[in-house]
C-alpha cells in the first residue's frame, strides 16, 4: 500500500513544518498508550502558522502474523519527502499488506484533538458508534417505495450537508469543480444559500427528519433578525457560521481541475439581487409550521416584517436563480417565487390567525403579480412561459417548479404548452436532450459568462 499525503494550507498559500514520530522509537510505557509489539503507528504533524493537522496510521498486526517470518516486511517508515511546487514536506510510506494486518488513518484538525491517542480497541468504537448513530438516524425515514437504498444514501448527503453547532446547510461540500472542462464556470458552493436550503427542508420535512429542518428554521429566523440590510433586504447566501462577507478570490496559482482555471473561493453572487429568495424563504416556513413545529410568534413577526418589505420592491429586475453575471432583468422564475412568498404569507396568517395588518396589500399584490405573469411572462405565439419578460423567445426550464408550488395547475393549458415546448430538441427550439433538460439556453440568454463548449448547461429536469 502506497501513501503519499502533501498538504496545501490556506488553499496553498502559507509555508508549513512537517514531523514524524514512530512508535517503535518510543519506550513500551511510552505516553501514547502500551506498545506490545501487535500494533506499530506513526504520527505525522503538519503545521502552518494559522492551522495545523495530524496523520496518525495505526497498523495492527493479529497472533498469526505476529509469529509469521514475513512479519517484518509490514514495518514500513514514514519519510518526509519536498516537491517542487509545496510550501513544505508532505509524507510517503509504502507499507506491506498481508493476512491479518489491518492499518487504520485517521486525518484530524491538530486543535480538536482529543487526549486519548487513538488506539485499535477506540478505533472500533469510534466505528460501532458511527454505524449506530446513522442506523438509528435513518429509522426516523417515513420513505416506503421503491430504490429505499438509495432514498436513504441521498438524505445522508443532505444530513452531511448540515452544519449542527448553527444548523447552516450548504449547498454543496465543493469548490471551483468545473461547468465545462477548461471553462470559466468554477463556483465556490460551500455556503448556506436560502433558495438551496429550503429546498432541502422541504425533503427532509416530508421524509420525516424534523429535527434538521428545525435548526434550519431557527437560523434563518436568526439572519433574518440581524442579517438584514437597514432596508430589510435579505442577503441570498451566508457562510456556515452565518457571516455573510462571502468576497469572491480568484487563485492564479493553482491550475484547477483539468486545467479549469481560475479557480475561485468565496462567491461573487453573495451581493447580488434575487428576488427568488423571498419565495423559497416563506416556502420553508409554510412547509416547516405544515410538517414540522407551528411557528412561534417571534417568526411570524419576522416573516411579517420581510412581507412588508417585499411589497417595495416586488418590481424590480433581479439576476434569479441561476445568478447571471449580465444584466438584471424581469426573471419570471422570481416573478413567480414571489408570488409565492405573499401567498405562503397569507396562508400562515390565516392557519394560524396571527395578526396581519397589511393583509388587503398582501393580497392586492399577489394577484397583481399573477396578472403581470400571465401577461408578461407567457408568450402566446410560443404557446409557452419565458425567462424573462425583457427576452420574449428565451425558455428557462426553471419555470416547471410553478405547479409544484401550486402557481398554476399541472393540467393548465399554458402550463401543457410550456411543458411541451421545454421537452423539445434544442434544434427544435426546446432544451432538452437525452432525458435531460437544459436550464437554458447561453446563446439565446447573455448571462454575463463565456460560452460553456457544449453550448448549454445541463441541469436535471426535477432540480
Amino acid at each position: 500500500m502506497e501513501l503519499e499525503l502533501f498538504p496545501a494550507f490556506n488553499y496553498a498559500r502559507d509555508q508549513h513544518t512537517t514531523k514524524i514520530s514512530n512508535s517503535r522509537d518510543q519506550p513500551a510505557d511510552f505516553a501514547h498508550g502500551s506498545i506490545d509489539g501487535t500494533e506499530d503507528r506513526h504520527t505525522v504533524v503538519f503545521k502552518s502558522a494559522s492551522f495545523g493537522l495530524q496523520l496518525d496510521v495505526i497498523i495492527n498486526y493479529d497472533s498469526t502474523s505476529h509469529d509469521n517470518q514475513d512479519f517484518k516486511k509490514t514495518r514500513s517508515d514514514f519519510q518526509l519527502r519536498a516537491r517542487e511546487s509545496a510550501l513544505g514536506d508532505g509524507v510517503t510510506a509504502t507499507i506491506h499488506m498481508m493476512e491479518g494486518v489491518g492499518v487504520s488513518f485517521i486525518l484530524r484538525d491538530l486543535s480538536d484533538i482529543h487526549l486519548e491517542h487513538p488506539t485499535k480497541s477506540l478505533i472500533s468504537d469510534l466505528q460501532q458508534d458511527t454505524l449506530m448513530y446513522w442506523s438509528k438516524w435513518l429509522r426516523q425515514c417515513n420513505y416506503r417505495g421503491r430504490f429505499r437504498e438509495v432514498i436513504e444514501r441521498s438524505l445522508m448527503i443532505l444530513k452531511l450537508l448540515t452544519y449542527e453547532p448553527t444548523g447552516a446547510i450548504i449547498a454543496a461540500p465543493t469548490f471551483s469543480l468545473p461547468e465545462d472542462f477548461g471553462g470559466s464556470r468554477n463556483w465556490d458552493y460551500r455556503y448556506s444559500w436560502i433558495r438551496d436550503s429550503s429546498f432541502t427542508i422541504y425533503v427532509l420535512l416530508r421524509m420525516g427528519f424534523t429535527e434538521e429542518a428545525e435548526a434550519y428554521v431557527n437560523y434563518v429566523t436568526d439572519r433574518i433578525q440581524h442579517s438584514r440590510t437597514k432596508e430589510g433586504a435579505m442577503p441570498i447566501m451566508f457562510g456556515i457560521r452565518e457571516d455573510s462577507d462571502l468576497e469572491e478570490i480568484e487563485l492564479p496559482h493553482l491550475d484547477g481541475y483539468r486545467g479549469s482555471k481560475p479557480v475561485r473561493i468565496g462567491n461573487g453572487a453573495a451581493p447580488h439581487l434575487q428576488l427568488d429568495i423571498y419565495g423559497e424563504l416563506m416556502d420553508g416556513f409554510y412547509l416547516y409550521n405544515k410538517y414540522g413545529k407551528p411557528i412561534s410568534y417571534d417568526q411570524w413577526v419576522a416573516i411579517r416584517e420581510t412581507t412588508d418589505y417585499i411589497c417595495g420592491i416586488w418590481q424590480e429586475k433581479d439576476m434569479s436563480i441561476w445568478e447571471v453575471r449580465g444584466n438584471k432583468q424581469n426573471f419570471v422564475y422570481s416573478k413567480i417565487m414571489l408570488w409565492v412568498a405573499f401567498d405562503r404569507a397569507l396562508r400562515l396568517s390565516e392557519k394560524r390567525c396571527f395578526p396581519c395588518p397589511n393583509r388587503n396589500r398582501w393580497l392586492a399584490i399577489r394577484d397583481q403579480i399573477y396578472d403581470e405573469i400571465m401577461e408578461k411572462g407567457f408568450n402566446k405565439q410560443l404557446n409557452s412561459f419565458i425567462q424573462s419578460y425583457e427576452h420574449q423567445n428565451v425558455l428557462d426550464a426553471a419555470v416547471l417548479i410553478a405547479p409544484l408550488v401550486f402557481f398554476i395547475a399541472p393540467n393548465d393549458p399554458r402550463f401543457l404548452g410550456t411543458l411541451k415546448q421545454i421537452l423539445k430538441a434544442p434544434e427544435r427550439g426546446g432544451l432538452t436532450s437525452t432525458d435531460l433538460v437544459y436550464r437554458y439556453n447561453t446563446a439565446d440568454s447573455n448571462d454575463g459568462r463565456s460560452y460553456p463548449k457544449t453550448t448549454t448547461t445541463i441541469s436535471q429536469l426535477n432540480r
